[in-house]
């Protein structure tokens, strides 16, 4: 089961960093977002910090379909994975289309709008009983898709240069489903993102 899986996370880092790069053509460098996050199960918008830490990480790339001299319209190609420890923890793989705009000051702020898929196997044993017991149920996990809404808050240090550094919060919410369709049939959740952004240098086609 967990070499499965290993292999399922293999594939969906494979897609994320090499799918992009094809597409972005003649560009020299590659911007890769790296972002770790907080994970709770919560109605969107009404809390900022939840407690516990259910710690998650996110990896990705962008590409762009519009840029102007402080807007630009872009798409994501995200892989991400977390760990709710009274839940579940899930892997999953997602992109975004996303539009940001760029202060004179360094200072950015941005929207996007998700769709992805995210696998998810329990934190905890689960019993059915069978043959007049109770036994150990193997986990395959569930799969589910996840739309997702995001606001996002940077800040470019080196404020002229195209290819700078990035800093950003990102408040995530999105929508598990299905979750239990003959009891809840979505589930709500909050990703809370502190991450960068950098660029790595690549050689142009020829």
């Amino acid at each position: 089961m967990q070499q499965r899986i290993a292999q399922r996370n293999l594939l969906l880092y494979i897609s994320v960093f090499f799918i992009p790069a094809f597409l972005l053509g003649q560009e020299t460098s590659i911007p890769i977002n790296v972002s770790f996050f907080n994970e709770s199960t919560a109605i969107p918008y009404t809390r900022f910090v939840i407690l516990p830490i259910h710690p998650g990480i996110q990896v990705g790339t962008e590409w762009n379909y519009q840029e102007k001299e402080h807007s630009r319209l872009f798409q994501t190609a995200n892989s991400c994975y977390f760990y709710h420890n009274y839940l579940a923890h899930g892997m999953g793989i997602y992109s975004e289309l996303g539009y940001e705009y760029r202060l004179h000051s360094g200072l950015a702020v941005g929207g996007l709008l998700g769709l992805g898929y995210m696998h998810t196997l329990s934190t905890t044993e689960e019993f059915i009983f069978l043959n007049g017991q109770y036994v150990k149920k193997a986990d395959k996990g569930n799969a589910r898709i996840f739309p997702s809404l995001s606001a996002d808050v940077g800040y470019y240090p080196k404020k002229s240069e195209k290819h700078s550094l990035k800093l950003f919060l990102r408040y995530q919410s999105w929508v598990e489903y299905p979750y239990s369709p003959d009891f809840i049939p979505l589930m709500t959740h909050i990703n809370l993102h502190l991450g960068v952004k950098v660029f790595i240098k690549t050689k142009a086609n020829e």
